[in-house]
């Protein structure tokens, strides 16, 4: 064995990883020029790239879950149990959970909703539809009209042998029939749009990035109004559904309470001088059956 096959491994790794900065340097200089070219042309085209590229602005507001309060318990709560309510476990549990806020923010017909919405550019008085700002408005880098050329001129030619109506953003389109437009339009603004939510403080981060301030503000407020009218509304029906259930099982149980009743009543009279077991066993046993209806109509 040489000395190199004797020398430690560890010695050996070392040496191989340092670095003779004089001798990188000795073979750099003479390729100076074609560095400082290469470094030149690097950032004329990192400036060419900034300036192209359209200025953005984010808005970004917070919000904060409501916590279903503590649920019903008690006599009430084994009461409605039996009649097929779990109050115990239902009323302290949200009706929607935060954690589906982002999927609907970003769900189809939320998105179709923002379509008709009226927003103001920074630098003009004139109102426009959101759908028409994302489609006529936004500004795009150079090279994206380049890249975008060959697929507009098969759109084009392509709408020649079709008889297509023209998208309108006034009014709400069909989610089932979108055409290719609508879709986009619809993935552009999905795309601007983020929500998160922190699952260990309850906080709702929404955050809308556009091209014009005003609008990216605008947009932000109309966003959080729609999604907490969502919410609303969908706790609004799941109450509605939720009373409609219980006034039929409170009507049964009334029912069910006063027939009891009634054919203890009629047993009890139809039976006033005997006095043998079997008429006091039933008696009571109608009794109990009137109680316990009367208890959960109660």
């Amino acid at each position: 064995m040489n000395e190199i096959d004797k020398q430690p491994v560890s010695n050996r790794t070392e040496e191989e990883q340092e670095i003779d900065f004089v001798e990188l340097a000795q073979k750099i200089w003479p390729e100076r020029k074609l560095i400082i070219k290469a470094c030149i042309v690097g950032l004329m085209l990192g400036l060419v790239v900034a300036f192209s590229l359209p200025k953005e602005y984010t808005t970004s507001v917070k919000l904060v879950s409501e916590v279903g309060g503590k649920g019903v318990g008690g006599n009430l709560g084994s009461l409605a149990s039996m009649a097929g309510i779990n109050l115990g476990s239902g009323a302290s549990e949200e009706a929607l959970s935060p954690d589906l806020y982002p999927d609907i923010v970003k769900s189809t017909p939320f998105l179709l909703d923002l379509f008709p919405v009226k927003v103001t550019p920074l630098k003009s008085e004139n109102s426009v539809t959101l759908y028409e700002y994302m489609d006529k408005h936004q500004r795009a880098p150079w090279w994206g009209v380049i890249t975008s050329a060959p697929f507009k001129a098969i759109g084009l030619i392509s709408s020649f042998f079709k008889d297509e109506a023209k998208p309108s953003g006034e009014t709400k389109p069909d989610a089932f029939r979108l055409t290719k437009k609508q879709a986009d339009i619809a993935k552009g603004i999905s795309d601007r749009i983020i929500a998160s939510v922190d699952k260990k403080s309850g906080v709702i981060s929404l955050s809308v990035t556009m091209q014009d301030p005003l609008i990216s503000a605008a947009l932000t407020d109309t966003v959080m109004q729609n999604l907490q009218g969502y919410i609303t509304e969908y706790r609004t029906n799941k109450a509605k559904r939720d009373l409609a259930y219980t006034e039929k099982l409170y009507k049964e149980a009334q029912q069910d309470y006063y027939t009891a009743q009634q054919k203890y009543a009629n047993f009890a009279d139809s039976n006033l001088d005997i006095v043998l077991t079997g008429y006091r066993t039933r008696l009571e046993r109608l009794q109990n059956e009137a109680t316990l209806a009367y208890g959960l109509y109660n």
